[in-house]
């Protein structure tokens, strides 16, 4: 019986209303070309509630408790070719579900467990036709209005209530996080170690090449996927944000800027690391490295049960635009003192996204960003960039147990008055912190930031 999922479910189905009914499908199956599938990936939601990560399955849930699964039959042929299925007879022992059946019934069994239900709850907007089919259902339950059937009037977006649940951690979630976070750290060692290992011995290295250490070391570790599209980013390639490894050289005196990481058993972890390909930072390279860095200590010591979820970025822009300042990437006498930096953004050219994102079951976690309970709160400001006004309200009040990046940055082209030492050269730091009470737990720190130690490690 699996009571984690259970729990899940039943916390949920508090929340569902009198007379409610959700409805929640799993990610379908994709092709990628004529005869071969996209590696399958389920639902999170889904999956959150579940556990169970076949395709072709669909979840209903009422207010009562009554979870019912509708998966994929037992059928011998197909498990010879495509590997072993649960099927609906296993199911609700295994799962913990009241009830199962085929997936083929799934047009069949809904406007049956919709009939006479208030609400009917499904995620808005995730999974493509999913609002046509539950209006055709709807529709069905309607033209039984004669016979004394009541059809759900309100559709309401299941997101809201699961978004709020997954927010914050659970003591298993932290641990496969953590677990996660060390596979990718081990990863960054040996993409690190590679480079300098070949640029030593004259051996021509690209930049696919570190991203084969990656995914070796995220699936040595037991990691069934990249929790997203490996960035191995080497040289100018650096100051583009989502770059993709190619087959760009790695040579020596250049920066590499990875951010890799894997997910395990749902979970996903997030890990950038920016490294001296050969071994050993140039003076240019270190001071900004060493700014970087010093911004992200700022922002991880901000992260604590209590604070919002703009101070960390509001601390990393703090040392960010002053050490723009002493470094002369900003010219004081044109953008004025450190609160005009900040004020006017100034700094954007150089560090254009955010300090912060939620992580957890998808890289980019749900959740919302702004404070529920001062949803009332708003200010005005005017964006410095658009000169339009925009309302705001306050950013979200961090929690014990929410998961959360940290990750500053500064990319530098080439632009007049720029100092040219400083051109091309893209850095960026980020850990998976998850916040305490007195603090913030850092669980990708396997793989060193200081300057130093990344050197001492490339010389091993």
């Amino acid at each position: 019986m699996d009571t984690l999922h259970a729990q899940r479910r039943a916390r949920l189905a508090s929340q569902l209303g009198e007379g409610g009914i959700a409805l929640i499908p799993t990610a379908p199956a994709a092709m990628r070309n004529r005869d071969s599938d996209f590696p399958y990936r389920h639902d999170s939601y889904f999956y959150y509630l579940t556990g169970f990560s076949e395709p072709g399955a669909f979840l209903v849930l009422t207010a009562e408790g009554q979870a019912t699964l509708l998966c994929q039959p037992k059928d011998m042929e197909r498990e010879i070719w495509d590997g072993y299925r649960l099927g609906p007879e296993a199911a609700p022992e295994v799962l913990g579900v009241q009830a199962a059946c085929s997936i083929a019934e799934l047009d069949k069994r809904l406007p049956q467990l919709l009939e006479n239900r208030r609400v009917v709850w499904f995620p808005f907007a995730t999974h493509a036709g999913l609002a046509a089919r539950v209006e055709g259902w709807l529709g069905q339950v309607r033209a039984r209005a004669r016979a004394g059937a009541l059809c759900p009037q309100e559709q309401r977006d299941l997101c809201l209530p699961l978004d709020e649940m997954r927010l914050v951690k659970d003591a298993q979630e932290q641990d496969t996080i953590r677990r996660a976070g060390a596979i990718s750290a081990r990863g960054h060692i040996r993409a690190m170690q590679r480079s300098a290992r070949m640029l030593r011995t004259g051996v021509d290295v690209r930049e696919y090449h570190l991203d084969a250490e990656l995914l070796h070391a995220f699936r040595e570790g037991g990691s069934q996927f990249p929790a997203y599209t490996s960035i191995v980013a080497a040289g100018a390639n650096a100051c583009v944000l989502h770059y993709r490894a190619g087959g760009t050289p790695v040579r020596a005196g250049d920066l590499v800027l990875i951010d890799a990481a894997c997910e395990l058993d749902g979970y996903a972890s997030d890990i950038t690391r920016t490294f001296p390909a050969d071994g050993r930072f140039t003076g240019p390279q270190r001071a900004l490295y060493e700014l970087v860095l010093q911004s992200q200590k700022a922002a991880i010591a901000a992260t604590r049960a209590g604070a919002r979820f703009d101070d960390p970025h509001d601390a990393a822009v703090a040392v960010l635009a002053q050490g723009m300042l002493d470094l002369k990437l900003l010219d004081a006498d044109k953008v004025g003192s450190v609160q005009d930096v900040i004020e006017k953004r100034a700094y954007f050219p150089f560090y254009m996204h955010r300090t912060s994102h939620w992580m957890g079951m998808d890289v980019h976690d749900c959740g919302s960003y702004v404070e529920p309970s001062e949803a009332d709160q708003t200010s005005q400001h005017v964006d410095p960039i658009t000169g339009q006004a925009v309302t705001r309200r306050p950013s979200r009040i961090l929690q014990p147990g929410m998961v959360l990046t940290i990750e500053p940055g500064i990319y530098v082209r080439p632009a007049e008055g720029v100092p040219e030492a400083f051109h091309h050269i893209g850095i960026r730091i980020e850990d998976d912190a998850i916040v305490t009470q007195d603090g913030c737990e850092l669980v990708t720190r396997g793989v060193p930031v200081e300057p130093d130690a990344i050197e001492a490690l490339m010389r091993g």
